[in-house]
């Protein structure tokens, strides 16, 4: 009898404290190679936080030429640009007008810890194609110049594409396309100049601080109450 009290206590005391020199275990081992490379590669860094100084809504001015020394066609855009997983990518929704249609795009941009260079993907409702872009950082310009590719509709063959992000300043950027034809030189065929959108805080429903922005182009005018009061009937 005794001996089956003290194998008992034995198996409780190992059962209570297994989980905790297991959780101890745990503290104290380092990670392999592979998940210390695998925890890099999916950090945000530098690169991903100055993403986020361009956040928000902007204006876009957009200068479009079709051909070498054509005349140049201007339009006017909006794009919302956000961080999403986590982080990692900036997504940015773009709408405007191209032609007389409406014109809307979504973009993709993230930096790649391995690669070392930006990336980003481009889809829009004037094609059914994925145009894909990657390039480095220059400190010294404080730009990026990415390299892609996107098939011609026109002729149907690939088409080689570079195009050019400098930061002006936390409100200004322009970004600069270019295109090569197969067999052709390379021409300019888009310049776009991004201004900052000042944002509108709503009030919060409690009236505390804090709110979430508004575009200035729904901030209607609100509908006064009418003071008057009801007719007498008597």
């Amino acid at each position: 009898m005794k001996l089956t009290k003290t194998l008992c206590c034995m198996l409780f005391t190992a059962t209570i404290c297994s989980p905790i020199f297991a959780q101890e275990d745990a503290k104290t081992k380092q990670p392999s190679a592979e998940e210390q490379a695998m925890m890099t590669y999916a950090a945000p860094g530098p690169m991903h936080q100055m993403l986020t100084k361009s956040n928000g809504m902007w204006n876009e001015d957009v200068t479009m030429w079709m051909t070498p020394g054509s005349q140049p066609m201007k339009s006017t855009a909006t794009c919302v640009n956000r961080m999403v997983m986590g982080g990692r990518y900036q997504q940015g929704q773009t709408r405007g007008s191209f032609n007389g249609m409406p014109f809307e795009g979504m973009s993709t941009t993230g930096y790649d810890n391995q690669k070392k260079m930006f990336v980003n993907t481009w889809i829009d409702n004037m094609g059914t194609g994925i145009m894909y872009m990657e390039g480095p950082y220059n400190e010294t310009t404080k730009s990026v110049e990415m390299k892609g590719s996107m098939v011609d509709p026109m002729t149907g063959q690939e088409t080689a594409m570079r195009e050019t992000w400098k930061m002006i300043d936390d409100k200004n950027q322009v970004m600069e396309m270019y295109s090569a034809p197969k067999g052709g030189k390379e021409f300019k065929t888009m310049e776009i100049k991004f201004s900052k959108k000042e944002m509108e805080m709503r009030p919060t429903p409690s009236g505390g601080p804090g709110g979430r922005p508004i575009p200035p182009t729904q901030n209607q005018q609100q509908p006064q109450p009418d003071n008057k009061k009801p007719a007498d009937n008597k």
